[in-house]
């Protein structure tokens, strides 16, 4: 006794008046950013893009996990471009002409990031490397007694 499906017949002329409202209405944005900041966390494991407005605002991110890339695949130069291609057609469509770059960690997908995300005629203004490098580290081992 499973469910049955109910099929509704539907006019002609009422498709065709939401089709061309659905097609007359394209994504546009609410503001126009012409600036904005580009931050790229580059780890062994994975790759983080996030594209934020000068003020700190959150506009696109994604990562080569959410892109489809599972396991080793996720720490890879070729991930981190095709992360860094997605944000930068994203960020084109905004009418974004300048942007600075953040880099965080050590991992393979820096520049290819960057290189990907500049190949939408996005200027890169300034490249800060922001990677946390421990000034002094771990205690040392007390020397052997033998």
């Amino acid at each position: 006794m499973g469910k049955t499906k109910i099929i509704q017949k539907v006019n002609k002329e009422e498709a065709g008046k939401d089709a061309e409202i659905k097609k007359a209405s394209p994504k546009t944005p609410k503001k126009k950013i012409t600036s904005g900041v580009l931050h790229i966390d580059a780890t062994f494991n994975n790759t983080k893009v996030l594209f934020s407005d000068k003020s700190g605002n959150t506009l696109f991110w994604g990562s080569a996990g959410a892109m489809g890339f599972k396991g080793a695949k996720k720490g890879t130069p070729f991930a981190a471009s095709k992360v860094g291609d997605m944000i930068g057609s994203k960020v084109a469509t905004l009418g974004v002409k300048d942007s600075d770059v953040v880099v965080l960690g050590v991992g393979s997908g820096r520049e290819p990031a960057i290189r990907a995300f500049m190949a939408h005629g996005i200027e890169i203004t300034s490249i800060l490397d922001a990677t946390p490098v421990p000034h002094n580290g771990p205690k040392a081992k007390k020397p052997r007694r033998v």
